[in-house]
């Protein structure tokens, strides 16, 4: 399943799961974007990386992943490929959440 949400989804999505060790937050955005201001616990994983497919394939299906980037571009993308690669539950921000 993958789904669209708001920044203000997302924060209270991260509010409602920040004790659940099956929920995981990923940024897609760059090691330098990401080392500027990122979301406490995100796990980089930079959607341009050769290897982010191969990176991903090995990530838990079945744990929720709420995926975020600068404006909602990369993210979409990731959580689209995501999905195809049999995620059960993947939340992308629409707009990003540093916009």
């Amino acid at each position: 399943m993958f789904k669209q949400i708001t920044p203000k989804e997302a924060k209270e999505l991260i509010e409602k799961n920040k004790n659940n060790t099956h929920f995981r937050i990923v940024d897609v955005r760059t090691k330098g974007e990401f080392d500027s201001e990122h979301l406490k616990g995100a796990l980089n994983l930079d959607i341009h990386d050769e290897r982010f497919e191969k990176i991903i394939s090995k990530l838990d299906k079945e744990k929720t992943y709420l995926v975020y980037c600068k404006s909602g571009g990369r993210c979409g993308s990731a959580a689209e490929l995501m999905d195809k690669k049999g995620f059960k539950k993947v939340y992308s921000v629409m707009g990003g959440l540093f916009s």
